[in-house]
């Protein structure tokens, strides 16, 4: 199964973020990321089989950290992936830890995963043929209390989320 771990944002974040995504899918060209798949990832694990289910999990549910709000107050792309994106010029620390501590788990039981330094976006478009300048939105407010194991599956290009964990207050 190809799994990652993600922020799966609640309805309201949810339908704000499809509104900005249909206009910015037609000034790029692109195809915008239907409502029911936005996320932001955390970490993307690739195809990971059943026996490693328990390992991804076990990271995932040693995780503590409080909730936070994270502020989505611009979009871009990327030129390569050709994807257009929502995100913020202020990432919460808190985020970042969580990504970090996540990343740092995965890597100790042997899991591969991306180079490149993470940063925290939402796709909302892809396959843009037009590449966009980063510019300012109204600011979209997410209230991160959790994350989830997500699975995407090959094929369909749908997404289920297969386990979800809570942001506890330390």
């Amino acid at each position: 199964m190809r799994l990652f771990l993600a922020l799966w944002p609640r309805e309201p974040e949810r339908d704000a973020l499809a509104a900005v995504a249909r206009p910015l899918a037609e000034a790029v060209s692109g195809k915008a990321v239907p409502a029911e798949k936005i996320h932001l990832t955390l970490a993307f694990l690739g195809e990971v089989g059943p026996e490693r289910h328990g390992a991804v999990r076990a990271v995932a549910e040693a995780m503590r950290g409080a909730p936070f709000e994270l502020v989505l107050d611009g979009v871009g792309s990327f030129r390569t992936a050709r994807v257009a994106w929502a995100g913020s010029s202020r990432v919460p620390g808190a985020l970042l830890r969580l990504q970090s501590d996540l990343e740092t788990g995965l890597r100790a039981t042997g899991f591969a995963l991306e180079e490149r330094p993470f940063m925290a976006h939402v796709t909302l478009a892809r396959k843009i043929a037009v590449p966009m300048a980063p510019a300012g939105i109204a600011p979209i407010r997410w209230q991160a209390s959790g994350y989830v194991l997500a699975r995407s599956e090959t094929g369909t290009g749908r997404y289920s989320i297969l386990e979800r964990w809570s942001l506890e207050r330390d």
